[in-house]
Formats: C-alpha cells, structure tokens, sequence
C-alpha cells in the first residue's frame, strides 16, 4: 500500500481572507474531542468536569507553548539565523514532550490550589492525551513531515524529495495507530485502576516504548551532540517509569496480603 502525499492542501479555509490550516483546524479538533471526552466521564477518579474546563483555560495555551519553546531550543542553529520563523507553527514544528512538560507544571500548580491529587488529574486525563495525539499526527502526514528513512516494505509513503520520488516509512502514521491503540488499553485499564498514579505510568511506559522505535526510523529527528533527543527521553521515561509501577503494584500486593491475613 503506496500512502500518497500532496493531496490535500495545507489551507483547510480562509476565514476573513485569513488562510487556516488543517494543522490549526486538526489541533482545534482533537481538542473539542477532549472536551466531550472529559465531560463523558465527569467525576471519574473525583475529578469534575467543570475543574478541567478551569484547568484547560490555562494548560493548553502553556502546553502549546513550551511545545513550540522545546522545539526551537534544540533546532537553534536554524532558528538563530531565521527569528521570524520563531513563531510561525502553520508549518508545524510542536514537539510533544515540550507539550507534556508544560501540561504536567499546570497540573502541578492546579492541583495545589484546588486540593486534588495530581496523580488523578493525570490519570483521568492520559487516556485522551494519547487520543489527541492520534489524531494530530495527520497534520504531519498534510504537512508532509515527520516521516522515515526510504523504505521497500509494502506499506509506505510516497513524497518528492529535489525533485525525485522517493518511498518512506510513514512514521507519522506508525504513531498514530499506536498512540490510538494506547488510548483504548488506558480507557479500558482506567475502569480497573489499582491506585491513583497507576494509568499514568502505564500511559508514560507504553508512549516512551512506542516513541523509542518510531523516533529511530525518523529523518527529522531533533539531535543532541548526536543522540535523537526523544529517544533518550523515551528510554530514560520507559526504564523509570518501569521501576515505579513495579515497586507500587508490588506494594499495593503486599499491603494486600497483609490486610488478608489480618481477616
């Protein structure tokens, strides 16, 4: 299966002769999907739908902040030499784990102030982060970016590189499929949870694994010295992370154990 690219123009409309792009009008959709999502499961963990629509005001336009913020950061040899590009994301240029560190500093800060365990908050919202990320991956595959190396499998995509065709893993929807498939084992594993913390962890192990792989196969990848910076985040997340849940779903067993024995 050949994936075709160019189809559809990077200008979903104009709206007062103001050009919009599917990148704006696929993020704006995955975050009207949230919205329904969350009051769908209003007081799930103790958190009410009206506390995330308080919540939301503040972390999205931080999130997407320090999303574009990450990505300037360590693409700087190209931003230095072009500061007018700096904000300019109708092309892109959002980088998730920027997103997810400025998401996780509001919720810290929301959860003080209004008296709620962060781990709830981020448990009753991981499900549908991975949801919103699904989705917006397809503003790669319009934009024609994010994708791999050249590759022969029978699934790829086809892009014009100078002027030559050229076939490419179709990473962006490798992680799509994947973040999707994340976002339905975390619903399902949220009506069974353990203790609070636990669909966290298992959202951050699932993403870090799946982002491990695709970012190898990536061409566009944001470096470090020479290191893909996402794959050492990715790793270093996975490992971490690992160790936590085991630790507390072996705590939680012998807590358990003890409570038996006391019956």
């Amino acid at each position: 299966m050949i994936i075709k690219t160019g189809l559809i123009p990077r200008v979903a409309f104009e709206l007062f002769e103001i050009p919009i792009y599917w990148y704006a009008v696929l993020i704006v959709s995955a975050m009207l999907m949230a919205v329904i999502w969350c009051k769908f499961h209003d007081g799930r963990f103790g958190i009410k739908f009206d506390d995330l629509l308080d919540l939301a005001i503040v972390m999205l336009p931080i999130a997407i902040i320090c999303a574009r913020l990450y990505y300037v950061i360590f693409s700087l040899d190209y931003y230095k030499n072009n500061p007018e590009d700096i904000f300019n994301i109708k092309n892109g240029g959002l980088a998730i784990y920027g997103g997810i560190i400025g998401g996780v500093i509001v919720i810290a800060i929301f959860s003080k102030i209004r008296k709620v365990k962060i781990s709830d908050i981020t448990d009753f919202l991981v499900p549908v982060i991975a949801l919103c990320q699904s989705i917006g991956r397809w503003g790669n595959y319009i934009n024609v970016e994010a994708y791999g190396y050249e590759t022969n499998l029978p699934l790829k995509m086809e892009i014009i590189e100078n002027g030559i065709v050229k076939y490419v893993h179709p990473t962006f929807l490798y992680e799509s499929i994947c973040t999707f498939i994340i976002f339905i084992l975390l619903s399902i594993l949220s009506k069974k949870r353990k203790f609070s913390g636990e669909i966290t962890y298992l959202y951050i192990i699932f993403y870090s694994f799946v982002r491990f792989i695709i970012e190898g196969l990536r061409t566009d990848s944001l470096m470090l010295f020479n290191c893909r910076i996402s794959q050492i985040l990715s790793l270093a997340f996975f490992i971490v992370f690992s160790i936590i849940l085991i630790y507390k779903k072996n705590k939680d067993k012998h807590m358990s154990d003890i409570v038996e024995k006391d019956r």
